[in-house]
């Protein structure tokens, strides 16, 4: 059940309690706020006693899904998380961290802000930006790029439009406010996100590998301060909130959204930059979820220590603000900082340089619990341990069960399709569709270009460029996920997704180190969403191992359904890759442009007789239930590390992976920056519709100079790749079998202009 407190007052008639004694929490109360009623029973023993309402509210946020991954994290574990460019493992600390050599070490992780974008998407958006950099910044990282992966339903609803619209705005105030560059991302529309948009926020950090501060609390008697802004009444148990589907009510729960300050934010991340220099801080953490309570747990639990913690010494934006509502706010721009005895000064004076809160608000004890005090009065006392993620919190292996649809798909059949006699208006469709035109209607509202590091959108290359200065290598950026391949087949989907992400890497001329996830799924309590989740799981764990790019962490979000009517719906399986590889050198570095008229294409790869999952059969003739696309994992490591060899070699101009809208669509974007066209053929073979807008992966297209090409030629016969000419680069026609598709600059134009017409 989904709630906030103010419902919950309302519908049990409960008075907030004042000390440990007062207001023992009942089994309903407990259930209420989202716990099961084995978990009381286990929260009564644990303290020996029946939990106080504020006991049980801690316990309630703490083993929700969003804290512990109660329902996830066994099948987590699964994923690897081990290599030999890791600096910090998964869930070590508030971010992955990776050594990309010299010296330095890149901090990112993606996380998501779905439930509070959906009923109030500015600030839902807004605040997941803010998140998602303090991940980095507590860490003494400085974040440098940020990305993001966002879901929406029907563009023809008006609620949809209101959604992107409150969500871009959202990403964009705060970030360009902020002052870090929005470098990638994606933008997806399907029906199954109506209600439950995904907004998947990405921040990536450079630091010193020595530098790191570590969410660790020790040292008894040492201090425990309460850094940034104020404490209020927003975002109060907005863990809860994202741990239980949308119903009818969830408007209700707009206090569960949190409100967020960009300029607030930017002075924090100076402050704590300049903590690096003090030797007296013991760790840092900052306060997402939970608030107050779940920062103070976890860095008592990781140092196997406790704290007493005086609720009364908090800066509050509200008067009277009861004990349970100062520890489970949300506030934004907040940081618990402990330092050694002695150092407060030192401590103080940064803060106050940068016209922030720095409030001693406890001390660090031995006694491995967390004593909170209003007033002098005890209001909780709980043990760090038991409400943990990798402690005591529960873990949960729910039910599995196959869909019917699953079986049902494997029916589809090419041939049950009719292949459209007119191609020239199913091109001219697909490239309008708002699932591949251009997201310039959303690029053009972030600062891309703030700071001096970014090097390229994905407009130029298929990842991300972030420039490392004083170096010859960059960081090369993406987030990645089909989540109807993934709905298809959750195994090889959750495959695809990080191979996707490799390629994209591997397709700017870099390898790829490492991973970050969001992983966004229905009901966990349904068994076949659990199955999604754990064949998606699975399936990126495979492809993690094949490329080497172990998972540093990142985030579940169940509970991305729809209760309303009686009925429930999720949304697609949508396991989002944010992958880190690395340039090693600028001079190799590829674009997905054509150049030079004459050029000629390759396409490397096998082309299939295959149209399944791909948007042109899901949104062109409305079959929403094929298998998934052809995918072979072998075969698309092997043509990634053939694109490198020939990079290396000097033998390629410019590189382009097959995705989303198939060949005809990776073809065109490869024209638009330099306004030139393509003359191609199609293989007799295979179908010229599953040819041109088929979306069989594993496939990158390339440019070869004419000199060159024999030398492409005989360093391809050396692999195992499949290659085919496809034809050469020409003027401005664009040209299939003779036929001519239109020119480029008209092409170009309905491309740019697409989504913008359906958002007017």
């Amino acid at each position: 059940m989904l709630c906030t407190f103010a419902s919950v007052k309302k519908e049990l008639k409960i008075n907030m309690p004042t000390t440990l004694e007062e207001n023992l929490a009942t089994l309903e109360i407990a259930q209420t706020l989202g716990l099961l009623e084995e978990e009381f029973e286990q929260i009564k023993k644990i303290l020996d006693r029946t939990p106080n309402f504020t006991e049980i509210s801690i316990f309630s946020v703490m083993w929700s899904e969003h804290c512990c991954y109660k329902n996830s994290i066994k099948w987590l574990k699964t994923l690897p998380r081990e290599g030999e460019k890791m600096l910090v493992g998964a869930g070590e600390e508030n971010a992955g961290l990776v050594d990309v050599g010299e010296g330095r070490a890149c901090c990112f992780k993606i996380e998501s802000h779905n439930h509070p974008s959906a009923i109030e998407p500015y600030q839902g958006a807004a605040t997941g930006v803010g998140g998602i950099n303090r991940d980095i910044f507590t860490m003494g990282a400085r974040p440098i790029a940020q990305l993001n992966s966002l879901r929406f339903g029907d563009i023809t609803r008006e609620r949809t439009k209101w959604h992107i619209k409150g969500v871009v705005k959202g990403i964009g105030d705060y970030g360009n406010a902020f002052g870090i560059p929005v470098v990638g991302g994606e933008v997806f529309f399907d029906k199954c996100y109506n209600t439950n948009p995904l907004v998947n926020a990405m921040s990536v950090g450079m630091m010193e590998a020595g530098d790191i501060i570590s969410a660790i609390a020790e040292g008894p008697g040492n201090l425990v301060y309460i850094v940034g802004s104020s404490t209020g009444k927003d975002g109060i148990h907005g863990a809860t909130f994202a741990s239980g589907d949308i119903t009818e009510e969830s408007a209700s729960d707009l206090p569960s959204v949190q409100v967020g300050d960009p300029f607030q934010e930017k002075l924090l991340m100076e402050a704590t930059q300049e903590l690096l220099g003090i030797s007296g801080l013991v760790g840092m953490q900052d306060m997402g979820a939970a608030g107050i309570t779940c920062s103070t747990l976890e860095m008592s639990d990781k140092g196997e220590c406790g704290m007493k913690i005086y609720l009364d010494k908090v800066p509050t934006r509200q008067t009277d603000m009861k004990p349970y509502e100062i520890l489970l706010s949300e506030s934004q721009e907040r940081m618990l900082v402990v330092v050694e005895r002695g150092s407060e000064e030192e401590i103080i004076a940064v803060f106050e340089k940068w016209d922030l809160n720095c409030v001693e608000i406890g001390e660090v004890t031995d006694t491995k619990r967390v004593e909170y005090y209003m007033n002098g009065e005890l209001v909780a006392d709980v043990p760090a341990w038991d409400l943990v993620l990798g402690g005591g919190a529960p873990v949960y292996d729910r039910e599995q069960k196959e869909p019917a649809y699953v079986a049902e798909a494997s029916n589809f059949s090419i041939d049950s399709v009719t292949e459209p006699a007119d191609l020239k208006a199913v091109a001219d469709f697909m490239l309008q569709h708002q699932n591949i035109a251009s997201k310039r209607w959303v690029i053009e509202q972030y600062d891309s270009m703030v700071g001096t590091a970014n090097m390229g959108t994905n407009a130029e290359s298929d990842a991300a460029v972030v420039n490392l200065k004083d170096s010859d290598t960059a960081l090369l950026l993406s987030t990645d996920c089909n989540s109807r391949y993934v709905k298809a087949d959750p195994r090889v989907g959750g495959m695809i997704a990080v191979t996707e992400g490799a390629r994209n890497v591997t397709c700017s001329g870099g390898k790829p180190l490492a991973i970050t996830n969001c992983l966004n799924f229905g009901n966990p309590y349904n068994p076949e969403v659990y199955w999604q989740f754990v064949g998606a799981v699975t399936g990126m764990g495979e492809a993690c191992r094949k490329f080497d790019t172990p998972v540093t962490g990142g985030n579940v979000s169940f509970y991305n359904q729809t209760s309303i009517g009686g009925t429930e719906e999720a949304v697609h399986p949508t396991p989002v890759i944010g992958m880190l590889g690395l340039l090693e050198s600028k001079s190799d570095r590829l674009l997905l442009e054509f150049n030079d008229i004459g050029d000629k294409i390759y396409l490397l790869g096998p082309s299939k007789n295959d149209i399944s999952s791909s948007e042109y059969l899901y949104s062109y003739h409305g079959v929403e239930n094929s298998p998934v696309p052809y995918f072979d994992l072998d075969e698309d490591y092997n043509t990634q590390q053939t694109l490198a060899k020939l990079n290396q070699n000097k033998l390629i101009q410019s590189a382009h992976d097959v995705a989303d809208g198939g060949l005809y669509i990776t073809l065109l974007e490869s024209c638009f920056a330099n306004e030139v066209g393509f003359e191609i053929s199609t293989d007799a073979t295979i179908r010229k519709d599953a040819f041109l807008f088929g979306e069989s992966q594993g496939r990158i297209v390339v440019s070869v100079k004419a000199e060159n090409e024999s030398k492409f030629i005989e360093s391809l016969g050396e692999t195992d790749t499949p290659f085919a000419l496809l034809g050469s680069v020409t003027k401005r026609d664009i040209k299939i079998d003779d036929v001519n598709f239109g020119t480029i600059i008209d092409l170009k134009n309905k491309y740019n202009t697409a989504l913008g017409n359906l958002l007017a």
